[in-house]
């Protein structure tokens, strides 16, 4: 049931009370029997009023009506903060390339810091490992129940207006990105401007894949 604005039903106590006051005036002139008439008329317009409301303004602050709930039973997607947010993964593109539903709505995102060989790039042939990275990744996600939370870290976007973002599936404290990197799965890569740290921690990563000739690094020997 809609409830009346305290507009409207002010408005309505006014028009009666006028309406009442002038049949006042009227019967002390003497009777008339059209007096109530006015009066009818406006009962009558605030039953029809309560029957037929108009429908009332949407608050411009109200949640994105657009929700999924995950296999986790989450509630997806929403904002944690300036730089954080739940989304729900959609697809896997390649190693590092994902569809998801964010509160912006479909987006491509692209794990930064980590480059995984091509799989589905135009004209261009698959590389080793590309494969291998792209199933990990599939798996990863798949495991998480396509849950993840994407934190940015400097450049928004890329050259192709892709989201940059680390991704970190469900509840991991480490990123996906991180996790590619250290199974030789992608190469670092820290051409753009993302923290000092996380170029570090990837450094790292790679430095580890390199030491045991995993993945990519085994084709250096």
């Amino acid at each position: 049931m809609v409830r009346r604005t305290s507009t409207e039903r002010r408005i309505a106590e006014t028009l009666v009370d006028q309406m009442m006051k002038s049949s006042r005036r009227k019967n002390r002139k003497g009777p008339n029997r059209f007096s109530f008439i006015p009066l009818i008329l406006v009962v009558i317009m605030c039953a029809w009023s309560q029957c037929n409301p108009l429908p009332e303004d949407k608050d411009a602050s109200s949640p994105n009506p657009v929700a999924y709930e995950s296999e986790r039973g989450e509630n997806v997607p929403y904002i944690i903060d300036d730089l954080t947010e739940r989304v729900l993964i959609e697809r896997v593109v390649d190693g590092d390339t994902l569809i998801v539903q964010s509160t912006a709505g479909q987006q491509r995102v692209r794990l930064i810091g980590a480059n995984t060989p091509e799989t589905v790039k135009s004209n261009w042939p698959v590389e080793p490992f590309g494969p291998e990275a792209s199933e990990y990744t599939k798996k990863r996600v798949a495991e998480s129940g396509n849950i993840a939370t994407l934190v940015a870290d400097g450049d928004p976007t890329d050259r192709y207006g892709r989201r940059l973002a680390f991704v970190y599936l469900a509840d991991d404290a480490v990123s996906l990105n991180e996790e590619l990197v250290r199974a030789g799965l992608a190469r670092a890569n820290l051409q753009y401007k993302f923290s000092k740290e996380m170029k570090a921690r990837l450094q790292e990563c790679e430095d580890a894949a390199k030491a045991e000739s995993l993945g990519v690094h085994s084709l250096e020997q």
